[in-house]
């Protein structure tokens, strides 16, 4: 069983996600991020006894926050992580910091 944490995203010319920043959870505290292919991440999570959950900058007080619980999706153009659906802030994990920039 691994919990893990999702931090951020990066995305094709479309704006499409195609990789996420994935945080392992462990009894001393939580890894560096590793950038995962849609396709690696949606097999991390379709384990059972595996979970995500987002983990969201709070820039107000300089710390990090756990978010929602991220879900696998078999939408019309195949499996997609999804979070708190219906809710247009946070949906399908556009939300989260945007690592294009940041790491290639």
């Amino acid at each position: 069983m691994a919990n893990y944490r999702i931090s951020g995203i990066w995305k094709d010319t479309n704006s499409i996600i195609t990789h996420y920043a994935f945080h392992t959870v462990t009894d001393t505290g939580t890894t560096r991020a590793t950038k995962k292919t849609k396709a690696q991440a949606v097999a991390l999570l379709e384990v059972n006894s595996n979970s995500a959950v987002t983990w969201i900058w709070n820039y107000s007080n300089a710390v990090w926050k756990i978010g929602e619980t991220v879900q696998v999706i078999n939408g019309n153009n195949g499996k997609y992580l999804r979070s708190s659906p219906d809710n247009k802030l946070t949906d399908n994990l556009a939300h989260l910091i945007n690592f294009d920039w940041i790491a290639p």
